[in-house]
């Protein structure tokens, strides 16, 4: 259709959102601008993406010798080109906004970094809140037009415990129950979607490629209390505990008690699939294996910002033995085993853990011992009412 008969929803913009709701909760006021350059960031950062096999982006950081770079981050991984280059984006976005992120910390760096480093000027070192990310997750799907994606969260900083260069790490070692405020990520797909929590529900927007603005598509995401999907890594699947094997096999027989035969979706992208199962329910993992006995995700950027969205939106977050926001993070780049989902599907999940390896954490996955407090934090929307039947020993799981 020409342009002028296209028709648009009349649909509210991000920044709008944003006014809104940083008004109604007067706590939220110093992370308005903050939160719209993340939504900057992310409109950067998929004009990146889009071009990058045209502007020549692909594969491996190269240094100024034009050959690749001899290190690795701290995660092992040859940095890619994007790596580097949305990672700088991250970092000016979260410091270079506003005073109030005072130190943030990320995948690609080995240590966490003070606002006034990053900037060059110690006006940006007195913010109440860090902020941690993984600016292009999944980065390696590119080179094949797959989606890739950007994770971040917003803690509250400790209060009394300035940045140390002697200990960085310190203003950052917080459970996300106590201290995480906002978390939210950024999907480049076949659309370019944000999805954000400010700890009172999850709201999702789209960006309009004509007018370059995020507009709220999915308000109010609530996630199914039981979904059909099951997205794992399954080429490590002998080398998943048994518990996890066994749970597989029942979502895959229909023997599972959520009653749903369900199917196996995975990109390989953290984002992509946690996406998938926010919108239609079921369960995203990645378990313990023989080789990485803490998993692969990251607490701090990865797994508990997640975790804070689907309990958000009604389900659930669970290392398998506990809530994912309720672990202490000894340090930055910790790794812990990860389950997200539906709230049906991981406490099931977490039943598999406590009949086949031993006894699960007292408080369990909703943090007192029982499921029904895995919605502990969740928003007070009017869709569903947070319970769920308990499975018994006679019952199939």
């Amino acid at each position: 259709l020409p342009l002028s008969k296209q028709k648009k929803k009349n649909l509210k913009t991000f920044q709008r959102y944003l006014e809104i709701e940083c008004w109604k909760r007067d706590e939220l006021r110093n992370l308005q601008p903050v939160l719209q350059a993340v939504g900057d960031a992310c409109k950067q950062i998929n004009r990146i993406v889009q071009r990058a096999q045209t502007d020549d982006l692909y594969g491996v950081a190269l240094g100024e010798d034009g050959l690749p770079l001899d290190d690795t981050n701290i995660q092992g991984e040859v940095q890619q080109q994007l790596d580097v280059l949305c990672n700088t984006i991250m970092l000016r976005c979260f410091c270079g906004c506003s005073n109030a992120i005072s130190s943030v910390a990320s995948e690609e760096e080995d240590e966490p970094r003070s606002c006034a480093d990053v900037m060059g000027d110690n006006a940006f070192a007195v913010g109440d809140y860090v902020a941690v990310f993984d600016p292009i997750d999944g980065s390696k799907n590119i080179d094949s037009s797959l989606p890739v994606g950007t994770v971040f969260g917003i803690f509250r900083r400790i209060p009394g415990i300035p940045f140390d260069e002697e200990y960085p790490e310190a203003a950052f070692l917080q459970t996300g129950e106590n201290a995480l405020v906002a978390a939210g990520y950024c999907l480049y797909s076949a659309t370019t979607v944000l999805v954000v929590t400010l700890g009172s529900g999850v709201n999702g927007f789209t960006l309009d490629p004509d007018k370059g603005v995020f507009l709220q598509t999915h308000p109010d995401i609530r996630i199914p209390r039981a979904g059909p999907i099951y997205s794992f890594n399954e080429a490590n699947f002998h080398s998943f505990q048994p518990s996890v094997q066994k749970y597989l096999d029942a979502l895959k027989d229909g023997s599972s008690s959520v009653g749903i035969r369900s199917n196996a979706r995975y990109v390989g992208a953290l984002v992509a699939d946690v996406h998938n199962v926010l919108i239609n329910g079921g369960i995203y993992g990645y378990p313990s294996t023989d080789t990485n006995q803490d998993g692969k995700l990251r607490l701090l950027y990865e797994s508990a910002p997640m975790a804070m969205i689907m309990e958000q939106a009604g389900g659930a977050g669970s290392t398998g033995k506990g809530r994912i926001l309720d672990v202490m993070p000894t340090q930055i780049h910790q790794r812990v085993p990860t389950f997200l989902g539906s709230i049906e599907n991981v406490f099931e999940l977490d039943e598999y853990h406590k009949r086949y390896s031993g006894t699960v954490n007292s408080k369990s996955v909703g943090g007192d011992g029982n499921n029904e407090s895995y919605l502990k934090p969740t928003t007070t929307s009017a869709n569903g009412d947070g319970d769920i039947d308990e499975i018994t020993d006679d019952e199939t799981i």
